[in-house]
């Protein structure tokens, strides 16, 4: 099943389940926007979030390095060459705006929610924002999801202490963590200090199972690394940088 919808490209991954807050400014995403506020309140208020594989989240605005004479680009799809398609990673996920607030300069406060998971088709640059044709991707459980779940939660609790610098008595064992293995997979994906690549990775896994031995692996060498490095301040790694689109 295909459906076409408002692209949001951003230098981050989004995740099914997963907030996400944005600062709009730019006048392709302003437009966006402003279009999706002509859809009625209690109808979702959906886009699509692709992370950027080869482009600028921010499009050029005034000349700059290494030609201080250069014309900054327009249009919706500045920043991202004359195919944005490949300027993208193939999946993405859809975004539901529950809050758009316009302020009084014309720029807008957005929080969305993750929603699905959707594969990019092909990318239209022909009105004042990026649209694209989506395929919507169904998450299977894939082998042993349960007992993976219950494996990668115990191994992101010694990933949180380490990274906390926390003694281990001192965090509950019994901290409110979800057991559905679909939200434990998106959840961690989310929470764990990982680069793009690694991040798009997990989005794009055949099914739910396979993206939880994934994040096994990666849970275990990252406290692994964590250990080595007790000097690390925690509050370095747990602050994440925050996207002004």
């Amino acid at each position: 099943m295909t459906v076409r919808l408002p692209l949001f490209p951003l230098n981050s991954v989004l995740f099914p389940g997963l907030v996400l807050p944005l600062n709009i400014f730019e006048e392709r995403y302003r437009a966006l926007m402003r279009d999706l506020l002509k859809t009625p309140e209690e109808e979702p208020r959906r886009f699509a979030v692709v992370a950027i594989r080869d482009g600028h989240e921010v499009a050029q605005s005034a000349p700059g390095m290494p030609d201080p004479t250069s014309v900054p680009e327009r249009g919706p799809a500045a920043g991202f060459g004359p195919e944005p398609v490949k300027a993208f990673h193939g999946v993405g996920c859809v975004a539901d705006a529950a809050t758009i607030r316009e302020r009084a300069d014309g720029t807008f406060e957005v929080l969305a929610t993750g929603t699905s998971r959707v594969r990019l088709l092909s990318v239209d640059a022909s009105g004042p924002f990026l649209t694209a044709e989506l395929e919507e991707l169904p998450d299977e459980q894939g082998d042993e999801a349960g007992a993976l779940a219950e494996g990668v939660l115990r191994a992101f609790r010694q990933y949180q202490k380490r990274l906390a610098g926390a003694r281990e008595r001192s965090l509950s064992a019994t901290a409110d963590l979800p057991d559905q293995p679909s939200v434990v997979s998106y959840l961690v994906a989310a929470a764990m200090m990982l680069d793009t690549p690694t991040k798009q990775r997990l989005l794009q896994s055949p099914d739910i199972a396979s993206r939880l031995r994934d994040e096994l692996k990666l849970l275990r060498a990252e406290t692994s690394i964590i250990r080595t490095l007790p000097s690390l301040p925690a509050s370095d790694l747990t602050r994440g940088p925050t996207s002004l689109n």
